[in-house]
């Protein structure tokens, strides 16, 4: 009996179809409201998940430090107007576009085809960060077991400094003496209460032990980018505990990663609040907080447009706004939950997050300043310096080092995991928007294989280069592209989509309002808040300067690496809207009035939700089964990528 090439592909086809349709999914439960792609098991899950994914590192390395640089309380003020005309705005409309369609950040384009490119670019760019924010995870595991000693190995110079380590300040000063002045040893003028004359004092250029350790032990750093040197073995390995520790969290999703946010999201505010009681015990911490926030504080900074830049900045950057993440997280919420309290809740959050911080962290460094007998200005510093050099040497010198120096490392892991967490499941979550059944069957291994991916990707992290590689994907990844992919957001839901008939959609989830609620809004979304971040987006490149560690500046080939980077990430939004056009059918005006329209199947994944208002969307799941749909290729590979066909 003989049987057909096309037949034989049909039943095969439909057999492997058919398992991928009835295996069960670890992602989704019972009682979810969304069968086929899952939603969060508790409202108290994505809040954290929310506040893990916006309260990350920077909280406690560059908001404290920018606050003491910009006038110190008086940085409030500018922090708080942007967060509300710039901050919160965006953070609700993601989190509303995500929450209204149950789809990713390049799936819930299908409100706007021409503009599936932005999502592109948001999916690459948090790839991109992805990749190197694990690295920093691994810094962190290795300073937390290199705690694990009963003395801290930066604590002092020990058999790998050079002479250039030194604990305490060395130099020369002139004092008194008769009726002029001579000059002598610092360290000897110190230890015999002498006082040298103001502006004469000359230091020479040492190294703390914390610097040595951080450059010539933890990093083994080369010279610069062209020097990439070996895999450092020990940090290599702290980037695969890391993977291995993202990849086990969302093995199931948000099902298990739901679960583990309960320790990650919730730990850090214990380690701060103990650091804060522990700090303000010790001499010299009011001396700290006066500079962060106090008398010291200068409201004329305020009239210093530079101060205003980096408030707008640290707090787009700080909500993880337009990285896609928020439009992810938020994809998995049922339908009626209140994003519009969620946003406000979880933004407003952050920023307490972010001056709590600070207290912790000036109170430690003020008795750093008083025990080296210098000022507080003086042993501040933000990112790295801050987190593996200035703050591991002021605990180095607390009775109990490791212990401190255990908790504040722990902390910095869980600070990253929870926003690594979120940014692996932006990209699952894009997969899985394309390949459906696949991922019903295979996310858990899915998502290891991307983890394995990204481990091998951040190898080059961890050479003895791998810190000038960190900075610079920071430095041109994780800037320009945001914003330019934030304010086409806005552009494109706000101007063309229309704020009006988004908001329609909003006041599907959360009920009806009335026209004065949604004033300040639609200022932000239409007016106010595009035009600040073109402001910022306009500045950083007027003002843009080639990437440097310290003092060591990059080759001319980094720095073109870094803009062929930005472009890869960018491109994809003209590339995307070109091809959309193409594809469309009728003349020039027909087609672009085509692809800046909503898709035909834009709208409410489930049809109880969707009203009169997308009545007219095609459930393609109720679609008579016995009709044969000729496409060979569903037949061979049983995937349903039809969220990329719009």
């Amino acid at each position: 009996m003989g049987v057909s090439l096309s037949g034989f592909l049909r039943c095969c086809g439909g057999r492997a179809s058919e398992d991928l349709s009835t295996s069960k999914d670890t992602q989704v439960a019972s009682n979810d409201e969304n069968t086929e792609r899952g939603n969060w098991s508790s409202k108290s899950e994505y809040l954290l998940s929310m506040v893990g994914y916006a309260v990350g590192l920077g909280n406690v390395w560059r908001f404290p430090y920018l606050t003491f640089q910009h006038g110190g309380g008086a940085f409030l003020i500018p922090y708080t107007i942007m967060l509300a005309l710039s901050g919160l705005p965006l953070f609700f409309l993601e989190c509303s576009m995500g929450q209204f369609a149950s789809l990713g950040p390049v799936s819930v384009w299908k409100i706007l085809p021409a503009f599936q490119g932005v999502g592109i670019t948001m999916v690459l760019i948090s790839t991109m960060v992805t990749i190197y924010y694990n690295v920093i995870i691994a810094y962190s595991l290795y300073y937390l077991f290199a705690s694990f000693q009963s003395v801290l190995p930066w604590s002092d110079c020990f058999e790998w400094s050079d002479e250039k380590c030194s604990k305490v300040a060395m130099g020369t000063c002139n004092i008194t003496s008769g009726n002029g002045s001579i000059p002598v040893n610092l360290t000897w003028a110190k230890a015999n209460n002498l006082t040298c004359i103001d502006n004469i004092t000359v230091y020479l250029p040492l190294e703390l032990p914390s610097k040595q350790y951080w450059d010539k032990v933890a990093l083994r750093k080369s010279s610069g980018l062209d020097e990439t040197g070996e895999i450092v073995w020990y940090l290599a390995l702290c980037l695969l505990l890391s993977w291995i520790i993202v990849g086990a969290a969302l093995y199931k999703g948000i099902k298990s990663s739901g679960k583990v946010v309960y320790f990650t999201a919730i730990f850090p505010y214990v380690v701060l609040f103990i650091l804060l009681i522990r700090g303000a015990t010790l001499e010299g911490a009011w001396e700290g907080i006066d500079y962060y926030i106090g008398t010291q504080s200068d409201f004329t900074k305020l009239s210093n447009a530079e101060v205003w830049k980096d408030a707008a900045t640290q707090i787009f950057f700080s909500l993880s706004t337009a990285w896609g993440g928020l439009i992810a997280l938020s994809s998995y919420n049922k339908f009626h939950n209140n994003c519009y309290g969620d946003a406000i809740m979880v933004c407003v959050t952050n920023c307490l997050t972010s001056v709590f911080a600070g207290f912790a962290i000036f109170s430690i460094l003020g008795h750093m300043a008083f025990k080296a007998k210098r000022a507080v200005p003086d042993v501040v510093d933000s990112g790295f310096a801050l987190a593996f050099i200035a703050y591991p040497e002021a605990l180095s010198q607390l009775p109990v080092a490791p212990l401190w120096s255990f908790l504040f490392f722990f902390m910095l892991l869980t600070l990253g995991l929870d926003s690594q967490f979120a940014s692996v499941e932006t990209i699952t979550t894009t997969i899985h928007d394309a390949f459906p059944k696949l991922m019903k069957k295979l996310r858990g291994t899915v998502t290891v294989g991307c983890c394995i991916i990204l481990f091998f990707l951040g190898l080059v992290c961890v050479t003895q280069a791998g810190i000038y590689w960190v900075d610079l994907i920071d430095h041109f990844c994780a800037s320009w592209g945001i914003l330019i992919a934030a304010v086409l957001e806005l552009v494109g839901v706000c101007w063309i989509y229309g704020g009006n008939r988004f908001i329609k959609d909003i006041e599907m989830m959360i009920g009806k309002k009335n026209c004065c609620f949604w004033l300040w809004w639609r200022a932000c979304w239409f007016v106010i808040t595009p035009l600040l971040l073109m402001a910022i987006l306009v500045w950083s490149l007027v003002t843009f300067h080639p990437p440097k560690h310290g003092d060591v500046e990059y080759p001319t080939w980094g720095t073109a690496l870094g803009w062929c980077m930005i472009a890869f990430c960018v491109i994809w939004i003209p590339i995307l809207a070109v091809v959309k056009f193409i594809k469309a059918e009728g003349n020039f005006f027909q087609r672009f009035a085509t692809i800046c329209s909503p898709a035909p199947n834009w709208g409410p994944a489930l049809q109880q939700h969707r009203g009169e208002r997308y009545s007219h969307i095609v459930d393609t799941k109720k679609v008579n089964p016995d009709v044969e749909i000729p496409s060979i290729d569903r037949y061979i590979t049983g995937y349903d990528n039809t969220a990329y066909s719009e």
